[in-house]
């Protein structure tokens, strides 16, 4: 166990290693809302994902994985939405339908487009050892993401948040991104406008708490 905080509500328990980009965008929306919650290391070196009693929780056997009462979610998007509308409806969760629909594409935008080429990215730069990296590969996935964060400025030059004028749960998987994106040893095209919202995020003592930790343990690392 790790992490426990104190707060509003009931306890909640999260499953997954705090290293994990995913359980980092839980983490993030935990630490927003403030409740109280206990995080438990699972996956990659701490295994149990193919455990009876954590597979009767999550069939697939990934992390994150979010308990809160009788209610159990995974998928680390559909946590983040969880948390925000069961505790922070109103500003995190936008209530009205239009705002709401601004958020959600906003994710959908991230999973579909940004974040493919990003992770990719990440692995075959950060996670393969300098022998078995392939530059071609790399180059790719990075030209791809660099288009993705291209078109993220363009939005955020007329916007200083993803959906509109405040913080929502938009900025939590695509704002899980940028403190890799800026701490990978790469060549990236100028994006004030990101930059810009990047210092935003840091500013929130719940990001640099779940989002802004090194990953130095995760170099060269291919087991998980």
């Amino acid at each position: 166990m790790a992490d426990t905080t104190t707060g509003s509500g009931q306890p909640i328990t999260l499953w997954g290693r705090k290293s994990s980009c995913n359980v980092q965008k839980a983490l993030w929306a935990l630490e927003e809302v403030g409740v109280a919650y206990r995080r438990i290391d699972a996956g990659g070196d701490w295994g149990g994902l193919d455990t009876p009693s954590y597979r009767a929780l999550n069939p697939h056997g990934t992390i994150p994985t979010l308990v809160d009462g009788n209610t159990v979610v995974w998928e680390s998007d559909a946590i983040v939405r969880y948390i925000t509308a069961r505790y922070a409806a109103g500003t995190l969760w936008p209530e009205a339908p239009e705002a709401r629909a601004a958020a959600d594409q906003w994710m959908a935008w991230t999973a579909a487009s940004l974040y493919p080429d990003w992770i990719a990215l990440f692995w075959k730069l950060v996670r393969k050892p300098p022998e078995k990296r392939d530059p071609q590969a790399i180059a790719g996935h990075l030209d791809a993401a660099a288009r993705a964060f291209a078109k993220l400025d363009s939005h955020l030059k007329n916007s200083p948040y993803l959906a509109g004028n405040t913080f929502t749960m938009a900025d939590i998987p695509a704002g899980m991104t940028v403190y890799r994106w800026f701490e990978m040893d790469i060549s990236r095209p100028e994006t004030p406008h990101v930059e810009a919202w990047y210092a935003r995020l840091r500013e929130r003592p719940a990001y640099r708490k779940a989002i802004c930790i090194p990953f130095d343990d995760l170099v060269g690392k291919e087991s998980f």
